[in-house]
């Protein structure tokens, strides 16, 4: 705790002119190429990457001047609901808790009926997105994501749908024997709106190795995701730090997505996720640290804005696994979105404690506007629904 009691301190109000004299000449130069608007290579980055103390308070404050800039004060959320239709997965990430096996009295597989009705509760709610995700189950019929999509607009035709990881969709390609970009349009045909990003993890397959074997590999990743935004399929993007990778993973991987981004345009936003690791395989074998520092919170979401900020505008804190009091600390290190009120959340949560799993638009609000900062609500897309004063 006296690590972020330390850090909220001197983050508020912190100036970069007051703090740039003390930086080393390295750092500086890499801060004010961004300050310029010019796009930092991978060792400027790395030297963002790495600043702790005294040199992460001027990288904040950096970042928060690049968000100020580029996106304005607005602080935006979209109301939303998660809905897992099953945790019954075959994959087995040692990253992750959600996950079990079709045998586990914890198991569950809920409806067509059941998702469907839980999207038009949303809706009845003043949700505008649903968001669909699940686990792998051993026996699915490939066609099913595409029943999934039919049920919610059904039962809830204006809805966004807003569904499916990259790992989903691989998976129903070789369940259906599709190829990729059929498979595509026949989500989205049948309703899909977007994809989440999610799966991502580090773009590193050494990484990759070591946290999750059976999971897709970054080829395939970048795969779904390039053919999404072909097809005209807007996406998130996602990071999760905190666990074996390095600040060096953080840049490789920020920098890929840069690299996407300019070629296809898809993004929408960054989410970084940090690492819940308490009940986690990877972390009880002795392979994990035990999630980030507040100070690596910081750091990631700060040098998101400055690596992304021209290309990835939009990024959004996950406040569910950092909590109230560091998400503050990212609004003041360059972050402009906060994500969603999820109505219901149970992946993050099945690893160790979180924040909450749901909030409503007044707790996203008051704390938006605790800030000092104008609360937006908007759509899964960016678009403005509504401003609260």
């Amino acid at each position: 705790m006296a690590i972020k009691h330390d850090v909220t301190l001197t983050l508020r109000g912190a100036s970069y002119e007051d703090l740039a004299p003390g930086l080393t000449a390295s750092l500086r130069e890499a801060l004010e190429a961004a300050l310029e608007g010019k796009e930092l290579d991978a060792e400027q980055a790395l030297e963002v990457a790495e600043a702790r103390g005294e040199d992460l308070i001027a990288v904040a404050a950096a970042a928060d001047r690049l968000r100020r800039e580029a996106v304005g004060d607005d602080v935006t959320y979209v109301v939303n609901r998660n809905i897992n239709f099953t945790n019954i997965c075959i994959v087995g990430c040692t990253f992750c808790c959600f996950g079990q096996s079709a045998k586990s009295p914890d198991a569950y597989w809920h409806s067509l009926e059941t998702v469907g009705e839980r999207a038009a509760e949303a809706w009845r709610l003043g949700a505008t997105e649903v968001c669909v995700q699940g686990g792998l189950p051993p026996e699915l019929d490939g066609f099913y994501y595409r029943k999934i999509l039919e049920a919610i607009k059904q039962h809830a035709p204006q809805i966004h749908i807003h569904a499916f990881s990259p790992m989903e969709v691989v998976y129903g390609v070789e369940r259906t024997g599709m190829e990729l970009r059929d498979y595509l349009k026949m989500l989205r045909e049948a309703g899909l709106g977007s994809l989440p990003g999610t799966a991502a993890e580090i773009l590193d397959d050494r990484v990759r190795g070591v946290i999750s074997r059976k999971k897709l590999t970054r080829a395939q990743w970048i795969e779904v995701i390039t053919t999404a935004h072909e097809l005209g399929i807007p996406t998130t993007s996602t990071m999760m730090y905190g666990h074996v990778e390095t600040p060096r993973d953080w840049v490789s991987h920020l920098l890929l997505l840069r690299e996407m981004q300019r070629a296809t345009g898809g993004f929408t936003e960054f989410v970084p996720l940090g690492f819940i690791h308490e009940k986690t395989a990877l972390y009880r074998t002795g392979l994990a640290k035990p999630g980030a520092s507040v100070e690596e919170d910081v750091a990631v979401h700060a040098l998101s804005r400055i690596v992304l900020n021209q290309t990835i505008p939009n990024l959004q804190i996950s406040w569910v696994k950092l909590g109230w009091d560091v998400s503050r600390l990212c609004l003041r290190a360059g972050a402009n979105d906060l994500g969603g009120t999820l109505m219901e959340e149970h992946i993050s949560s099945a690893s160790g404690e979180v924040a909450a799993t749901s909030a409503t638009p007044e707790e996203l609000q008051k704390f938006i506007l605790s800030e000092g900062r104008a609360p937006v609500e908007r759509s899964t897309t960016y678009r403005k629904l509504s401003v609260v004063s």
